[in-house]
C-alpha cells in the first residue's frame, strides 16, 4: 500500500517524542527489526548495504552491540576504550566509528540464529536500562555530535536517537535485500515526523515535503518555499547522506 496521509502538517505543530513515548516506540521498533531479521533467507546476510563498510550481518552486529553498549555502562567503556585503535586505523575523526567497528568484529563468528537471539536480549535489556536512566543525568549536555547536530544532552540518543539508528537501518536491511518495508502511520509515521520537525528547525528554509507511503505526509514550513515530493525511504537515505540531492534536501540529519 503506497496511500499517503493528506491532511498538510506544518511542522512548528509537531510535537516532539518524549521519553515516554520513546520508550513505547523502542518496544516497537525492537520488535519489528526482529521480524525482519527472523525474515531473511541466508543469502541476504551477505548482501551489501549502502553503508559501505557493512553487509547486512555486520549492520546487525553493530545493532545488537550498540545495545549492549546502551545496557550497561561498564560494556560502553569497554567498547569506547577498545574502539579507540580502531578508530586511528580506519582514519575517523569520531570515536563511535571505533566503537561500531569493534561490534562488528565481535561477532564475526556468530551464526545467524545466534545474532536474532542475541538481538532481542540485548535490545530488551537496553530499553530497561533507558527506560530507568534518571532524568537529570539524561539532560547533562555531554554530547557533542557533528553538524547540524550540536550539543546535545544525553537524552537526544537515550531518548529517541538510539531507536532512529534501528529504525534507519531497518530501513537499510530491507532496502538491501529488496523487501517491502513494514511502515505505518502510527509508529513509523510518528518517527518519521519527528525527524522532518527537528531537520527542519535545523535549516530554517521553507519548503512543502511530500512524502508517500503510509508513514508519509505532507510537511509544510513557512511559505513560498521548494516542493519536494519523494518516498520515506529515498528521505531517509538523502537525510542520512546514503544519497545526494539539491535544494532544500541538501541539508542532512544524522540518523
Amino acid at each position: 500500500m503506497n496511500e499517503t496521509p493528506t491532511a498538510t502538517i506544518d511542522v512548528t505543530s509537531i510535537t516532539r517524542i518524549d521519553h515516554d513515548e520513546a520508550m513505547r516506540i523502542t518496544a516497537v521498533e525492537n520488535r519489528k527489526l526482529g521480524e525482519l531479521l527472523e525474515a531473511l533467507r541466508p543469502p541476504d546476510w551477505s548482501t551489501p548495504t549502502e553503508c559501505t563498510r557493512w553487509d547486512v550481518r555486520a549492520m546487525v552486529a553493530h545493532l545488537i552491540g550498540s545495545a549492549a553498549s546502551q545496557a550497561s555502562p561498564r560494556e560502553f567503556l569497554c567498547q569506547k576504550r577498545g574502539g579507540a585503535p580502531i578508530c586511528k586505523e580506519l582514519g575517523s575523526p569520531f570515536w563511535w566509528d571505533g566503537m561500531n567497528e569493534l561490534q562488528v568484529r565481535e561477532r564475526a563468528g556468530a551464526t545467524t540464529e545466534q545474532l536474532i537471539s542475541e538481538w532481542a536480549a540485548a535490545s530488551a535489556k537496553a530499553l530497561t536500562a533507558r527506560t530507568k536512566l534518571p532524568r537529570p543525568f539524561a539532560r547533562l549536555k555531554l554530547l557533542n555530535l557533528p553538524a547540524p547536530v550540536g550539543r546535545q544532552p544525553l537524552s537526544y540518543l537515550f531518548d529517541i536517537g538510539f531507536t532512529r539508528d534501528v529504525w534507519t537501518h531497518r530501513i537499510d536491511i530491507a532496502h538491501a535485500v529488496g523487501r517491502e518495508i513494514d511502515h505505518d502511520a502510527a509508529h513509523d509515521g510518528r518517527i518519521l515526523a519527528d525527524i522532518v520537525a527537528e531537520w527542519a528547525a535545523t535549516h530554517g528554509e521553507p519548503f512543502t515535503l511530500v512524502l508517500d507511503g503510509p508513514a508519509g505526509g505532507t510537511f509544510v514550513q513557512g511559505s513560498g518555499g521548494e516542493e519536494v515530493h519523494a518516498g520515506v525511504v529515498d528521505f531517509v537515505r538523502t537525510l542520512s547522506e546514503r544519497t545526494t540531492a539539491e535544494g532544500v534536501l541538501r541539508h542532512p540529519l544524522p540518523l
